[in-house]
């Protein structure tokens, strides 16, 4: 029986994965104007230091991924980004009805602390959440399945009473290995593996069914 639902943000409640990807992109190619889109799709759902090895390895320039990181910090800033421009809106009538059906409800991002509680807060949905986790409060994040063991804790549930909603193959192998019921929303865009997913979804509000079956 599921008792708890845990959310990933990043390509779960807001759509953001291509804008971050073409910034990073844009930088890469004034590095190594060779570099493709296809070579960044890694960079999806890993942390900072995942990521941005991804870049390094892409760019190939003798630059380690911390200095190629530390640069494109200094040239942009995710704070100009609109994050209720890529929230997906059905996202909170679903954490409404999950919230007064009784069920648990967590988020466990890749993504920093400070812009995770920044997307929550301008999207007025941060009082839906029990516990927020960011990947940077570990050795190791996603694919690593600490960061759901660490949130089923926090609430107080067996990972087998949760279900996590992901979207990437490392959040979706995160959660697998932490033995729990996934629902991945569906997108083709970046080459996504979903077949550990118990669940593939269309839209976020399907959440509210694969939670009824599971």
């Amino acid at each position: 029986m599921i008792k708890a639902v845990i959310f990933d943000m990043d390509g779960v409640l807001i759509d953001s994965e291509g804008i971050y990807l073409k910034y990073q992109l844009d930088f890469a190619r004034t590095k190594n104007p060779a570099v493709k889109m296809e070579q960044l799709y890694p960079m999806v759902g890993a942390t900072k230091k995942d990521s941005w090895e991804v870049v390094e390895r892409a760019v190939d320039n003798g630059q380690t991924w911390e200095e190629l990181r530390e640069e494109f910090r200094k040239r942009h800033t995710y704070e100009e980004i609109d994050y209720r421009e890529l929230y997906r809106k059905e996202a909170t009538e679903v954490l409404a009805f999950l919230k007064k059906e009784g069920y648990r409800l967590a988020l466990a991002s890749s993504t920093h602390l400070e812009l995770v509680e920044h997307v929550l807060e301008v999207n007025g949905i941060r009082s839906y959440f029990e516990t927020v986790v960011s990947g940077n409060q570990f050795k190791k994040s996603k694919p690593d399945p600490e960061i759901y063991l660490h949130t089923a804790r926090c609430l107080g549930v067996k990972p087998e009473e949760c279900m996590a909603v992901e979207d990437s193959t490392i959040g979706i192998t995160a959660a697998h290995r932490a033995g729990m019921k996934i629902a991945a929303i569906i997108d083709e865009r970046y080459g996504f593996d979903q077949s550990l997913a118990d669940y593939r979804l269309a839209q976020v509000k399907d959440v509210l069914e694969a939670v009824k079956k599971a």
